[in-house]
């Protein structure tokens, strides 16, 4: 698979990344079955063997089940910790968390930080994040207390690097102003469908019910060096193969992608995503299946090269609207 270098770190990392958010099922202590530890050993193994060598994670998946069966599932893969990337993600509560009663809400407080990755290492059974991201931004965040955070938590080698995700440029700005390492990542809804951050650029002084300014953030992490990485890169499967699709525009995007990947001998994965990697930002898609099989098929997209008139084909057909 090809790979991307990212700015600022050393760090080279595969086009296709693997999130585990659907790893670990329901919320809740329990006791991981030995299929369950192997099915998850499966997935890992699968992604590599396509040349996957990013794996994303954040604390709040399954409430912490999704990194603590991956831990477990990683004692039995020993060998594999050195060829992956492992990032994962902070700064969220959920509801009732600790307490019933206490609402969901963003937290990007000294002593959050440094809890949430002290959590994530002892359930991933891992001394290091090679990558540490802030998952959404903290209205009530003190920049001063994030960069205290990342100042110990990088001295004491818990993580060796850092991004943000969902943050919009000036976000990002304010930020660095504080911080001293460089941000790297940021993590972004992404997709044929949700091409809102692709439409900020073509539509701009344009009245249009669908556009959603988003600042210029894909030109602004090109610009830095920013790796973006687009989650739901196949709009939770709406895009390759949800039956009975009744939006008139999603349904449109679907059968363009479908007779894509016929004409083209692929996979509806692999179309959707081929879609994003040839943005230049560039993106770097996050697939969360856990089929093997749509691993394997997904990581096709590193192999297809749409035309200019297929990509735009996909974006007219899923804004429903033709191009300004």
């Amino acid at each position: 698979m090809d790979t991307y270098t990212i700015a600022g770190s050393g760090l080279v990392v595969s086009r296709i990344a693997y999130g585990c958010m659907k790893i670990g099922g329901s919320p809740g202590t329990r006791v991981f079955t030995d299929s369950e530890r192997n099915a998850v050993g499966k997935l890992i193994t699968t992604a590599c063997e396509q040349g996957i060598t990013l794996i994303d994670h954040a604390d709040i998946y399954a409430h912490g089940n999704s990194e603590r069966i991956f831990g477990e599932a990683m004692r039995d893969l020993p060998s594999l910790r050195d060829r992956i990337t492992l990032q994962s993600k902070c700064g969220i509560w959920h509801k009732d968390d600790p307490n019933p009663g206490d609402p969901a809400r963003y937290d990007f407080s000294y002593g959050h930080l440094v809890s949430s990755v002290e959590g994530s290492l002892k359930r991933l059974n891992t001394d290091r994040l090679d990558i540490l991201l802030l998952h959404r931004p903290d209205p009530l965040g003190e920049p001063e207390e994030v960069a205290r955070a990342f100042d110990e938590l990088h001295a004491s080698g818990k993580v060796i690097n850092f991004g943000v995700s969902n943050h919009m440029p000036l976000q990002i700005e304010l930020l660095k102003k504080y911080v001293k390492q460089p941000l790297i990542v940021n993590q972004l809804e992404l997709n044929i469908l949700h091409s809102y951050l692709i439409d900020d650029g073509v539509m701009a002084n344009h009245v249009n019910e669908r556009y959603t300014a988003a600042s210029g953030i894909l030109d602004y992490c090109k610009l830095q060096g920013i790796l973006v990485q687009a989650w739901a890169p196949v709009a939770q499967g709406r895009l390759t193969g949800v039956p009975g699709l009744t939006d008139e525009r999603e349904r449109a995007a679907a059968e363009l992608v479908a007779r894509i990947a016929k004409e083209k001998g692929t996979s509806a994965d692999a179309i959707a995503l081929a879609w994003l990697l040839k943005h230049p930002t560039p993106v770097q898609p996050i697939i969360g299946t856990t089929k093997p099989d749509r691993i394997i098929s997904s990581c096709e997209a590193d192999r297809v090269e749409l035309t200019r008139e297929e990509w735009y084909s996909l974006f007219v057909a899923a804004r429903g609207s033709r191009m300004p």
